[in-house]
């Protein structure tokens, strides 16, 4: 069987070590592997490959691709990938979701610490050798307990629904909105005497959720229904002093709306990771508002990110190979 690697991007990181392309061979020494660092002359081994590995593919190299049985993308996200081509065909797609899903919910969780302690405020008095305690506490939003605070996330997935475990754990209330609200509170035991005060509510009801969350997670996929899902209504229905963190992709945040409800603090501040332009401009106005923490996209980014792919993508090939179901099967109807 023949197994086409295709790795490109401006991030180094994203693409495949060398050691990954000999792990491969090593482990399944009756198959080819074909690594492209680039998407340049890859149409004469489309033809005969059966696997790829890739960020995306456009209309004409699924066109060269006649034995194209399964994409694998070592990205959570894989709207890039779904083109007609895709979408009527037999190809089966994955994602790797479950290699992002527990490190990207770490660094919510390290966001979340941040704003609730106002840390970056912090940071600041500490480069001007400020000893700003009073002020700390005489400035809004207040320093806050993360226990007993309400959690709101938005897509209870492979992202969410590790943030809700490690959040619930802490003593936090939680409360999801999910495209299928019939999954119910499955983060917590049936058997937990504190599951009654976790809540799912379904995407209608979102600005129910949004009106009783401290903290909003948005780690929900991108689609035609959640692009520019949170915008000027739903900060609007946010509490004054809530805080909204996205981890997902910048298209779910309407950035203009965000940028103006920060401004005149209707909401308490936002974590962002993602935005609708990466890397971010430099004259996006986010860069100096005082309630806001930025991070370069770097929420799936761990000294075993490769570990991790590796570990995926090998267990995946051999469950391939037996015909047996694979992990971070991908809905191609439902777009994750």
């Amino acid at each position: 069987m023949k197994v086409l690697i295709v790795m490109k991007h401006r991030f180094g990181l994203w693409s495949a070590p060398d050691w990954f392309l000999e792990k491969l061979r090593e482990e399944f020494p009756e198959d080819e592997f074909v690594y492209h660092h680039d998407y340049a002359g890859i149409e004469a081994d489309l033809k005969d490959a059966e696997v790829a590995m890739t960020w995306s593919l456009n209309a004409e190299q699924i066109k060269a691709a006649p034995r194209l049985r399964w994409i694998h993308s070592t990205a959570a996200a894989v709207h890039q990938l779904l083109i007609p081509e895709i979408l009527n065909s037999r190809i089966t797609l994955t994602n790797a979701s479950s290699v992002h899903g527990p490190v990207v919910a770490e660094h919510v969780l390290a966001l979340m610490f941040a704003l609730a302690k106002r840390l970056p405020t912090a940071f600041r008095m500490q480069q001007r050798h400020e000893w700003g305690q009073e002020r700390m506490t005489e400035e809004q939003p207040p320093l806050r307990e993360l226990r007993d605070a309400t959690l709101g996330i938005v897509g209870v997935g492979s992202i969410g629904g590790e943030v809700a475990k490690i959040a619930s754990a802490m003593g936090m209330r939680v409360i999801g909105v999910r495209a299928n609200p019939m999954k119910g509170v499955d983060w917590v035991p049936a058997n937990d005497p504190l599951r009654a005060q976790h809540r799912v509510f379904g995407p209608k009801d979102i600005d129910r959720m949004l009106s009783d969350a401290d903290f909003v997670v948005i780690s929900a996929p991108v689609t035609s229904s959640t692009t520019h899902l949170i915008g000027a209504r739903a900060l609007a229905a946010m509490k004054p002093d809530a805080y909204v963190i996205n981890v997902a992709r910048g298209a779910l945040i309407d950035e203009s709306a965000l940028v103006e409800a920060l401004r005149q603090r209707k909401i308490g501040g936002a974590a962002l990771d993602v935005f609708e332009h990466e890397p971010l401009p430099p004259d996006s106005p986010l860069w100096d508002m005082d309630n806001v923490i930025i991070t370069p996209h770097q929420g799936g980014i761990s000294h075993r990110l490769w570990e991790r792919q590796f570990q995926l993508f090998s267990e995946n090939l051999r469950r391939f190979e037996m015909g047996a179901p694979l992990i971070g099967l991908v809905d191609k109807k439902a777009g994750y």
